[in-house]
């Protein structure tokens, strides 16, 4: 299942690398995309609390997130 978070703290390819290093350290997550235009970070794998604690780590607030393409819903 993918997962995507709304990360609005999100601002330049730094933003992109320190939540991609970040987050790929959760386990069980295969694979983690930030998108930077956009401010998302989509992850498949992982529990959502251990992302949301990697993304927080890496100096993030997440401010909402979806599942498998439903709308961002505040967390």
């Amino acid at each position: 299942m993918t997962l995507r978070y709304s990360v609005p703290g999100i601002s330049c390819d730094h933003c992109k690398h320190a939540i991609e290093t970040s987050v790929s350290q959760v386990a069980g997550v295969t694979a983690v995309a930030v998108d930077v235009a956009a401010k998302t970070v989509a992850v498949d794998g992982g529990d959502d609390h251990a992302i949301r604690a990697a993304i927080d780590d890496a100096g993030y607030d997440v401010a909402g997130y979806d599942v498998a393409g439903y709308d961002i819903v505040e967390p």
